[in-house]
């Protein structure tokens, strides 16, 4: 059965839509010595052969517990446009009105014109190394965190650049775990969400903290310093001080580090960035 070269390309973008990667294959007979790439020209199609790599059970969960949690999920891969959309859109990275990019059509695009489409782009196909950087630096000059996953030599430069580069533990090179910040040990996106939970949970925790005490220590301190300026006898004696010590900071230390992790901290907005130097 003799397959035009038109139903072929139909029977690829099937396949692609399917979310499956597909490599085709075709022959020639090479009678030269040295190889050019004139030879990789008219080429004798055998057929299409289509692989799957179905994303993790566990990925839709974490994605939304990202969006959840005001986090942009992002999709940077080097698959063909249909594949990398189809993947994204049954984890739920890809919405309605979402955009897509190549990466041949990124270097039409100047940084203002990129600036201006970031928000709604959701899938990069296509992208070399360079486009990755470029993608980072484009959520930067919004003033955004930006978390970047990789595991391999060329998305080491992009983890270099965001503010937080993560490796892969199992399957990561290690180019891309010394350029990273963070190991994930089990190479699983939900270890990221859990992660996240944990480090808004210290934040808080921290955030008591500093609270407790200085609502604690306060009253302490307003009555030295009383005494200080008008000259009064000395409020408080060591012995004094220790006591409420040890009453107004020990039992509210007690208290937080009791307290469990909420799991509701992902309905809160991430906080902005900060720039102390």
């Amino acid at each position: 059965m003799i397959y035009t070269k038109e139903h072929i390309l139909k029977q690829n973008q099937d396949l692609a839509k399917a979310g499956l990667r597909v490599l085709a294959f075709g022959y020639k007979k090479y009678n030269h010595e040295n190889l050019t790439l004139e030879d990789e020209n008219h080429l004798t199609f055998i057929g299409l052969i289509s692989l799957m790599d179905p994303p993790r059970v566990e990925s839709l969960e974490a994605v939304l517990q990202c969006k959840k949690a005001g986090i942009k999920p992002i999709m940077i891969t080097g698959d063909h446009v249909i594949t990398a959309t189809s993947i994204a859109k049954k984890i739920g990275i890809f919405e309605e009105n979402d955009l897509y990019l190549e990466g041949q059509k990124l270097d039409l695009l100047n940084n203002h014109e990129l600036d201006e489409i970031l928000p709604r782009v959701s899938v990069y196909a296509r992208v070399a190394p360079e486009h990755k950087i470029r993608i980072v630096e484009a959520w930067q000059r919004k003033g955004k965190v930006v978390a970047m996953t990789g595991d391999g030599v060329n998305d080491a430069p992009a983890l270099k650049q965001s503010d937080i580069g993560v490796a892969m533990g199992i399957t990561g090179n290690e180019v891309a775990k010394d350029a990273a910040n963070m190991i994930l040990m089990d190479d699983n996106f939900s270890t990221i969400v859990h992660a996240i939970i944990i480090g808004r949970n210290v934040y808080e925790h921290l955030k008591n903290s500093i609270y407790y005490l200085l609502s604690g220590n306060f009253a302490g301190i307003l009555c030295v310093l009383l005494a200080s300026l008008f000259i009064l006898p000395t409020p408080f004696y060591p012995a004094h001080l220790l006591f409420m010590n040890l009453i107004t900071d020990s039992l509210p230390a007690i208290a937080i580090g009791m307290k469990k992790n909420d799991q509701n901290v992902l309905k809160y907005p991430p906080k902005k960035k900060m720039n102390l130097f």
